[in-house]
């Protein structure tokens, strides 16, 4: 069966806890109204393609960067961010006065997941991709830290290079196939970008 032609990953727009650096992962924060407006300017760059699934976290945030670019996706629970645990609303200033050094690719994880559990829901969603086949286009709407290990899973890296991949709110991201390896085509693209470079 020929490859997937590849898949899109949207992180939702922006919230007050992205805005101010509070780790959100449970918590089901709406987004702002400059989040709302940085996805309305994405949505035309989106609405042009032909996607044959559209995926999307179970959370607000997620789901409504969906509906404001133009879709009715099919809700996901593997996409949910990385479960943060007792780190949960946390800034990583607070998390480091507790645990020096920490970043979320190193832990510790009180209460959480670790990155193998996110890896495994990652790729649970690589394989829903891939089985569509035929030169498909799949489309996830999802968080910063979920789709970074998505990126690298997609790539057949650790999850943890995910730390490779930064992504900032309500950006769009191509992944695809070149002579039968998977590729980054696009990364974190805003729509100022994505005007400039089309998709």
């Amino acid at each position: 069966m020929p490859d997937p032609e590849g898949l899109w990953l949207v992180r939702h727009g922006e919230t007050e806890w992205s805005a101010s650096g509070r780790h959100t992962s449970r918590t089901d924060v709406p987004l702002t109204a400059t989040g709302e407006q940085e996805v309305r300017d994405l949505s035309g760059a989106l609405s042009a393609d032909r996607f044959e699934l559209v995926l999307a976290s179970p959370r607000q945030r997620a789901r409504c960067t969906a509906e404001l670019a133009g879709f009715r996706p099919e809700i996901d629970e593997d996409l949910a961010e990385w479960d943060y645990g007792d780190l949960e609303g946390l800034t990583i200033d607070q998390i480091r006065a507790r645990y020096p050094g920490w970043t979320i690719w190193t832990g510790p994880w009180p209460g959480g997941e670790e990155p193998a559990d996110v890896a495994a829901r990652a790729d649970r969603v690589v394989r829903r991709v891939l089985a569509l086949g035929g030169g498909a286009r799949a489309l996830v709407f999802a968080h910063g830290h979920v789709l970074r290990v998505l990126a690298a899973r997609w790539l057949g890296l650790a999850g943890t290079e995910g730390r490779l991949f930064v992504l900032g709110t309500a950006t769009v991201s191509e992944l695809g196939w070149e002579h039968g390896q998977p590729i980054v085509r696009r990364w974190n693209m805003p729509a100022a970008a994505i005007a400039v470079s089309s998709l």
